[in-house]
């Protein structure tokens, strides 16, 4: 297949790649951007241009700041490709992805991942009944198609996310049953140690305390420190229990949202068998990069949330970074003063996230869950069966495949990776860092033998 080759191909129009794509067109690159979605701006900035006045309100200003970004990226003249569903990308800097039935591919001089984050699993019982899904899903619906739960609705877990959507929510009428968070006071000592970098972080921590304010203004249900999640319910979900201050609690709902916490997606560098580590701190795998975000001496780059979860601000800055050390090689170097610029409003931006990490950190037991606990959801394998193939000598995830089909549905592994990884090693005593993760090859999304000749 002929492709062309542009100086810079990005994979995803969410906050680092379009803040990349923006910095590269300042310096004279040709830019050509792929990206899964009809819109611009990922899962953070979703469908922000058609976003609706109400709609736009009650998501903050934060979600309508994304309409900045995505004009500067129109304005850029970096090309655009919508719709493209990449399901390779190669050492030899090609990018193969379809696009309108057709497989296509486009070379790059230099390329640029930016595939954000997903959900991390939240495996508890009952966690695959109808009327069960993750907050971030349910947030994307709400900025993609104004979809809103008619009755109401419990959420649960922890992170950012789940007091941001029940703002969110109350902003645009929805009724909240309950919030159902599992901090508890060890979380808050544990975070104390960061209190320096989050009081630098001010107004990051200003927005987290002004959201839990307008809940209890509210008058919302808030158990915290709960644990001991399950979901209630035979042909659908009726009700969430729990634990709460030692006693046992039950709210019956037909929607449950549940959350904690979002992970990079590295699916695409693995596929590039780039080196990664386990991140303690966020307990996820990250690649291994130079401080521009560069996978060894490839001209293969990561910025955003694929790389190490920053949130959206840092991620844009990352993008920034990456394209300025891309001009750089190309020898069109921008202003000296530019980087200088970028890398001081990233210190900034990172001084509260050691805070988040250690405040959210999700509980082990939501993590590795019990035995009737169904993992991979795409070929109903539970965790007493990853249990069970470690003594029968599993070692890996990459071995559950043999064991039993473990990580080889549609998802590739994607919903169930993180969850096999800690599994198998607390089943074996050792780190997660020696048991590793699923081999991932093309293709990383389904193709048809039609377009793949094609």
């Amino acid at each position: 297949m002929d492709a062309e080759t542009v100086d810079l191909v990005i994979v995803g129009a969410g906050p680092a790649g379009l803040a990349a794509a923006c910095e590269a067109r300042e310096c004279g690159l040709s830019v050509t951007l792929l990206d899964e979605q009809l819109a611009l701006g990922g899962q953070i900035y979703r469908s922000v241009d058609t976003a609706s006045p109400q709609r736009r309100s009650a998501l903050g200003e934060d979600y309508a700041a994304g309409a900045e970004l995505t004009a500067a990226f129109v304005k850029s003249g970096a090309r655009h490709v919508s719709g493209a569903s990449v399901w390779n990308v190669g050492r030899d800097l090609e990018v193969c992805y379809l696009h309108q039935g057709s497989n296509r591919a486009v070379r790059g001089r230099h390329i640029l991942l930016a595939s954000g984050a997903m959900e991390r699993p939240f495996p508890i019982p009952g966690w695959t009944l109808p009327g069960v899904m993750g907050a971030g899903a349910a947030q994307i619906l709400f900025k993609s198609a104004g979809a809103l739960p008619t009755e109401p609705v419990v959420l649960a877990g922890c992170g950012p996310l789940l007091y941001l959507l029940a703002g969110q929510y109350l902003h645009a009428g929805v009724a909240i049953k309950a919030v159902v968070h599992t901090t508890q006071v060890g979380d808050y000592m544990r975070a104390a140690s960061h209190l320096g970098g989050a009081l630098r972080g001010w107004r990051d921590l200003h927005k987290g305390l002004r959201m839990l304010g307008q809940l209890r203004r509210q008058n919302v249900t808030i158990y915290a420190g709960a644990r001991d999640f399950a979901i209630e319910g035979t042909e659908k979900a009726e009700a969430i229990r729990f634990t709460h201050k030692e006693t046992t609690q039950r709210i019956a709902s037909s929607l449950f949202l549940l959350h904690q916490g979002v992970v990079p997606n590295t699916q695409l560098s693995w596929l590039l068998g780039a080196k990664h580590r386990w991140n303690e701190a966020q307990l996820c795998w990250e690649p291994e990069t130079d401080e521009y975000g560069q996978i060894e001496q490839s001209g293969i780059y990561i910025a955003g949330d694929s790389r190490g979860i920053v949130g959206a601000k840092a991620s844009a800055s990352q993008g920034r970074l990456a394209a300025i050390a891309i001009a750089t090689k190309l020898e069109r170097r921008p202003d000296e003063r530019r980087e200088s610029v970028v890398r001081a409003a990233l210190r900034s931006q990172l001084h509260i996230r050691p805070f988040l990490d250690a405040l959210y950190r999700p509980r082990q037991e939501h993590r590795t869950p019990r035995d009737s606990v169904v993992v991979c959801r795409c070929e109903e394998v539970t965790a007493a069966q990853i249990r069970k193939f470690v003594e029968l000598g599993c070692q890996g995830p990459n071995q559950t495949k043999a064991f039993g089909r473990c990580g080889m549905g549609p998802c590739q592994g994607r919903l169930c990776g993180l969850t096999v990884t800690e599994l198998i090693a607390d089943a074996r005593c050792v780190p997660p860092s020696e048991v590793g993760y699923y081999r991932i090859r093309p293709p990383i999304k389904p193709v048809t033998l039609g377009e793949l000749a094609g």
